[in-house]
């Protein structure tokens, strides 16, 4: 993510199916740095953000054809992997 942000178009997947807070790592040094805890930011600003800003998303973000999870989520992976 560092190398190569996330296009907003894949944001925007995960934003539609869990909202685009769910995305954002409120805990993270860099929202802190920011000072984002008081914004007030439309959707698609901050989905402008969080492509410009990889360290203000929560973590992995992970994609199987079209099923989608947001942060560590064994249980799913593992449902994944044994419907194969």
């Amino acid at each position: 993510m560092l190398e190569r942000p996330a296009a907003i178009g894949e944001l925007r997947r995960f934003a539609q199916k869990f909202g685009v807070m769910a995305l954002v790592d409120k805990e993270s040094k860099r929202f802190a740095e920011l000072g984002l805890h008081y914004a007030q930011l439309s959707d698609d600003r901050w989905l402008e953000k969080l492509s410009m800003e990889p360290l203000l998303l929560r973590m992995p973000l992970v994609r199987n054809a079209n099923q989608l999870t947001i942060g560590p989520d064994e249980a799913v992976w593992k449902g994944w992997i044994g419907a194969r």
